[in-house]
């Protein structure tokens, strides 16, 4: 029986034709993923996305644009109680040199070329890659 929400908020950072992704472990799984995470209590979600990237990443956005709400129902693949909601930015990096991991759970965080195959687990994410690459590959 569902009887949660989890409203998760990510955002796509590209630069040179490259994405950032994280590689992080995540209730046991080994996830590659888009940084962002779980919105919390009275915040909203470009709040979320400043945090997260604070907290993670030690990284300051900017000029942040909505880009893909989520569109079908999802069972979170970690607590079978919760129904997913997952909203995706696209957000500019204030300074990518001040990257730095502070959350123990990424063990690497990568700029993959936006004409790699797809590299994301998670069905929504795949979904936010091929928009991607429909949006900024030249055809």
């Amino acid at each position: 029986m569902i009887d949660r929400m989890n409203v998760r908020v990510y955002a796509a950072c590209l630069h040179d034709g490259k994405l950032l992704v994280l590689h992080e472990e995540y209730a046991g799984s080994y996830l590659t993923k888009l940084p962002g995470g779980g919105l919390e209590f009275g915040e909203g979600t470009i709040e979320c996305l400043k945090r997260e990237f604070e907290e993670e990443l030690n990284l300051k956005i900017r000029s942040t644009m909505h880009f893909y709400t989520q569109e079908d129902f999802l069972v979170s693949r970690f607590r079978e109680n919760e129904q997913l909601l997952t909203v995706y930015y696209l957000a500019e990096i204030e300074d990518i040199n001040d990257l730095l991991i502070v959350d123990p759970c990424i063990e690497k965080a990568e700029w993959i070329p936006l004409t790699a195959p797809n590299p994301f687990e998670l069905p929504i994410d795949k979904i936010v890659y091929e928009k991607l690459q429909e949006r900024f590959l030249e055809k």
